[in-house]
């Protein structure tokens, strides 16, 4: 199941705003099950499998206690091979939710409807559930795109609707060198509200309107002077929230410094990610880049 990177939308998407999020097939979660009598055992292979043994079980001990299953029941052995940093916003807990729910619908206790609206499939709400984990409130925009595997333009109040023949410049994403905590900054932001409840409205409407000028450039082939006024307006809800710390500082700086015409944050901030807009194909320099581009 594919990674994922949003657009636009971070954070107001859980006070009734719309969020922009697409799948990234080159990061994913594969799950793997294998049948026999032996007790039940959990194998990770992949990106920081060591450092998130503890995630996993956390995972799996909500599921099957929201389930009300004895894990001595369970039988075989389940491995979870993944390329997702965790805390990147590239979707690392989604995957993994969504992966839990499916190996619970598999072995008979989650239903599903794929007919359904995701908000009201039992499968959506059981991962979006399990991964309150990390975000302490999930939006569910996460889980959405992971079952999906499209672009969507995401509301909790007003539904999903796939994002079809849309137009993208050259993106990119990589790593800021610091690690984003998905819940911390949700709280962090929530407290600016409850502090500063002018101030956080005006960056909660700033970040709406970036996510409607965005969603008018994809339906255009070119207009850069538009995607780098929108990206400026996006990344600014982050500094101004607080979720800016210098490591993000430094990598903005140094990717501006190559030639990028503007960048952004994705995900909850904090660190992780940077999107970054480019008119031509940047080499050389001293980090990696994912391309946002899959079509």
């Amino acid at each position: 199941m594919p990674g994922k990177w949003i657009l636009a939308g971070e954070h107001t998407v859980l006070r009734g705003g719309k969020a922009l999020v697409f799948p990234l097939t080159s990061q994913y979660l594969e799950i793997f099950y294998f049948t026999s009598e032996m007790p039940f055992e959990i194998t990770l292979r992949g990106e920081n499998s060591l450092e998130i043994q503890s995630v996993v079980n956390a995972v799996f001990a909500r599921a099957l206690e929201t389930l009300k299953i004895q894990s001595e029941t369970l039988t075989g052995q389940v491995i979870l091979q993944s390329n997702i940093l965790f805390g990147a916003g590239m979707g690392a807990s989604a995957t993994l939710c969504v992966a839990v729910a499916e190996f619970f619908h598999f072995l008979g206790y989650v239903s599903t409807d794929s007919q359904k609206e995701p908000q009201t499939d039992s499968l959506y709400e059981f991962a979006r559930q399990l991964e309150n984990l990390f975000h302490g409130e999930s939006s569910g925009v996460d889980i959405a795109v992971v079952l999906r595997k499209k672009p969507l333009l995401f509301s909790r109040e007003q539904g999903i609707h796939e994002i079809e023949n849309y137009h993208m410049p050259q993106l990119y994403l990589s790593h800021t060198g610091a690690q984003g905590i998905t819940k911390d900054c949700v709280t962090r932001v929530k407290n600016l509200g409850l502090d500063q409840p002018q101030f956080a409205k005006e960056i909660d409407e700033r970040m709406m309107s970036a996510v409607s000028q965005f969603s008018e450039l994809l339906n255009h082939q070119k207009n850069e002077a538009g995607w780098i006024d929108a990206m400026n307006k996006a990344h600014s809800c982050f500094r101004d929230w607080g979720l800016m710390n210098q490591n993000v500082k430094n990598h903005e700086e140094l990717l501006l410094k190559h030639g990028a015409l503007a960048v952004k944050l994705t995900g909850s901030g904090g660190g992780g990610f940077m999107l970054s807009l480019w008119n031509h194909k940047p080499i050389h320099l001293p980090f990696n880049l994912i391309p946002c581009t899959e079509k």
